[in-house]
């Protein structure tokens, strides 16, 4: 492929706390700190506080008991288990900002007792039955990239909790390139597997942002959407066959016929997808790969407003559809519009021309199209053009865009950045329907601007399209208060309730954790949170799989689904 110089395959794992390389780190420069004090009154801390040093932060006692730490050393070997102080530190939680401000600020406080390192699937039943026997939690982890409190160590009733690390199961066990199929361990990351299929002219196509640091395994079990999903469609889409390691032994779906060529009976499989952890530890999965690309086109497009913008994505998704409408489609509001404009030169100057047009509130879309054919681009393109300029939509600036595409994975590392400078900083996202869309996105840009107050930045973008309608992804920030996670709690949950009660999924592909569990029981029902307790009974009755996760609890009994209740 011609256009891979942005897909990194050697990112290291991230550090314990921030995100990534932290050489990546990206600053805002003087010019943009001035804009966002003349525009919103934000002005970042007069000093940096960067994170407090790894030996400074507070990490309790392990209360892994000694016969127990044994067991687990006998099963896995020695040196794959670790009561290191590092390790349990880069165990403590994903990369949410409640995850990484209590690690900033030195509280180590939700560190697991021991990180084990199981070699394959049999070793992951062992330790998932010994753990079962003895009373210990478990929490299996990939990448840590969960922004919802997802590998979170929850101990529940449990005295004991352990991280399970899957990255030594990271094997491509096989390629069928006739099937356009690949079997694969959990542990492997998304970067270095594109690594191993491009050279055969393959690729999953499967590019969230946390792309250089997530697993397989973290794909699967959260439903993950990348940013081609108009193209290559959401993960669930393109999962064959699973492998699950559970306390009462392994369970294998799928892999007789191609995804969805079945009519015997209801898809269990879909069960396992989205699971989190809470049924049980994936070990093996076979995905179905697509054709890699060889042709790429960028355009970046203006639209008079963001409901005008909704429109022409909408004729995109429902009159073009899959195979025709661009691989990547993101239509930011006004709000992110300015921001991205606000960076450049170019940007700017962009800006006069929209305002002397009329248009001060102005959308950009950004557009991605990927193809194996230079003249089948250029219709799908024609098509497209035809359909954005029937909704009113101007060319802009194809810099926008590439540059945007180039710097696609970064945006983890400037929150680093901003958190350094004393700024609050968080993100959330749903979907809903077109008809939907516009009420449902104005309800909750003024709830969480409630919270946040007039000196912040609240804004907004659409990023996966489908017939029926679209997500909305939510980025916003503000000084930090005195109680900075007092602050974040207050606006998750007033952005969560208004979510809930105006139609919306309380996610569309950060998955549930712990952050989103009160409302996905509301979303899914009381017989639909049964029927899931039921499921995790069968497969985890002691229940130590990623307790307080997910499965919503029973009335009065917070934990009892976690500790095998019906």
């Amino acid at each position: 492929m011609k256009d891979d110089a942005n897909l990194v395959e050697t990112a290291p794992r991230s550090v314990w706390h921030g995100w990534g390389d932290p050489q990546l780190k990206k600053e805002l420069s003087p010019l943009v700190w001035r804009g966002l004090k003349l525009a919103k009154g934000i002005e970042p801390a007069e000093q940096d506080t960067p994170p407090v040093a790894l030996d400074d932060v507070e990490l309790p006692a392990s209360t892994l008991d000694d016969d127990g730490l044994a067991a687990l050393r006998t099963l896995v070997g020695d040196a794959y288990v670790s009561v290191e102080r590092r390790e349990r530190i880069e165990h403590a939680g994903g990369k949410s900002y409640p995850d990484l401000y209590r690690l900033r600020t030195g509280d180590g406080s939700h560190a697991p007792d021991a990180v084990a390192f199981p070699a394959d699937g049999s070793e992951v039943v062992e330790v998932l039955r010994l753990a079962a026997q003895r009373e210990i939690a478990v929490v299996p982890f990939g990448g840590g990239t969960s922004v919802v409190g997802g590998v979170d160590p929850v101990r529940g009733r449990f005295a004991s909790v352990i991280s399970l690390d899957l990255r030594r199961l990271d094997a491509v066990v096989s390629i069928d390139e006739t099937s356009r199929t690949a079997t694969l361990q959990p542990g492997l990351r998304g970067a270095q597997l594109e690594a191993v299929l491009r050279p055969r002219g393959l690729t999953l196509g499967h590019f969230p942002q946390s792309y250089e640091q997530a697993t397989l395994g973290g794909y699967l079990v959260t439903r993950s959407s990348g940013q081609a999903s108009s193209g290559y469609g959401r993960f669930e889409q393109n999962v064959v066959a699973v492998t699950l390691a559970t306390p009462e032994g392994e369970l294998t779906l799928g892999g007789r016929t191609p995804s969805s060529a079945t009519a015997a009976g209801p898809k269990l499989i879909d069960v396992l997808i989205g699971s989190e952890g809470t049924l049980g530890v994936i070990t093996e999965m076979t995905l179905q790969l697509h054709e890699g690309p060889t042709e790429f086109a960028y355009e970046t497009w203006a639209f008079d407003s963001f409901t005008d913008g909704f429109d022409a994505f909408r004729a995109l998704a429902q009159d073009l559809g899959h195979g025709v409408m661009p691989d990547v489609s993101r239509l930011s509001d006004g709000e992110e519009s300015r921001t991205i404009l606000a960076q450049s030169a170019r940007g700017l100057a962009a800006m006069a021309t929209f305002a002397a047009r009329g248009a001060r509130e102005p959308s950009l879309g950004v557009l991605r199209w990927e193809d194996t054919d230079r003249t089948t681009l250029r219709r799908r393109r024609r098509q497209a053009h035809r359909v954005l300029r029937t909704a009113g939509a101007r060319r802009a600036p194809a810099s926008i865009a590439e540059h945007w595409i180039s710097h696609r994975f970064r945006g983890p590392y400037q929150r680093d950045h901003l958190m350094d400078r004393g700024i609050f900083v968080e993100t959330l996202e749903t979907a809903t329907t077109w008809a939907n869309l516009p009420t449902l996105y104005s309800a909750v840009r003024d709830a969480i601007s409630a919270e946040v107050g007039p000196h912040a930045v609240v804004q907004c973008h659409v990023s996966h399209l489908y017939d029926g309608g679209a997500s909305l992804y939510y980025t916003f920030f503000c000084r930090e208060e005195s109680d900075p996670l007092a602050q974040w709690r207050r606006v998750k949950t007033a952005a969560s309730d208004v979510i809930a009660a105006h139609g919306g999924t309380i996610t569309h592909h950060h998955a549930v954790g712990t952050d989103h569990r009160a409302w996905a029981a509301d979303e899914m029902g009381e017989l639909g949170a049964r029927i899931l307790r039921a499921v995790k009974n069968e497969l985890d009755p002691a229940g130590i799989l990623n307790p307080g996760k997910l499965v919503p609890p029973v009335d009065d009994a917070p934990d009892a689904c976690e500790a095998g209740a019906s």
